[in-house]
């Protein structure tokens, strides 16, 4: 496994429910309306600490798309099919292409809470770095925060395997503790 795979892998996934789709300017607009709507539970992640302008989105998709074109990782922006209603954002990035694994990064938009879909579409991405020879997708999450540390391990059935003290400054730059969890490929061998 190398860059070339994610640099091949596709651009699109869909589910049942919904659309995930690479960085493209024109989700901007949703993607900063969600982020400035979720706010208050984004406080965990460096990007999510202040109201951000669709112009910030436009560079923040062009950024992203560098980064998958590059080979550095794959990103969706999630949406439904029904409706076309923004749900969120996920990335699959840090890989390490000996071990084979990378981590999962997601952050949904507060009006899909609840039903599901950001469920689906992490799994859809978990399912994808499986398939491009990923042996493990982790996840890493604050020690604080409650919300994210129930959905991976209890909405995604990923397995917690420790705690990663003084792992890193949180967005407020205080050091704080990271959770670890990995959902494994039974193929990996």
């Amino acid at each position: 496994m190398n860059a070339q795979d994610l640099i091949g892998a596709p651009r699109e996934l869909q589910t049942p429910r919904l659309l995930l789709r690479a960085p493209r300017q024109d989700f901007a607009a949703a993607f900063v309306e969600s982020l400035n709507r979720s706010l208050p539970g984004l406080r965990w992640i460096g990007w999510g600490q202040s109201a951000q302008t669709v112009e910030w989105g436009r560079a923040f998709m062009d950024k992203g798309l560098a980064f998958v074109e590059r080979g550095d990782g794959l990103i969706f922006y999630v949406f439904e099919k029904a409706d076309g209603a923004y749900v969120g954002r996920i990335d699959l990035h840090s890989w390490d292409f000996e071990a084979p694994r990378c981590e999962v990064g997601y952050v949904g938009d507060v009006r899909s809470a609840g039903r599901g879909l950001m469920r689906e579409a992490v799994l859809a991405c978990v399912d994808l770095a499986f398939a491009l020879g990923a042996a493990r997708v982790q996840a890493l999450s604050d020690a604080g925060n409650d919300a994210a540390l129930r959905f991976v391990e209890q909405a995604l059935g990923f397995t917690r395997e420790g705690v990663l003290r003084f792992y890193e400054r949180d967005a407020q730059g205080r050091l704080g503790e990271q959770l670890m969890f990995a959902a494994y490929n039974p193929a990996a061998h």
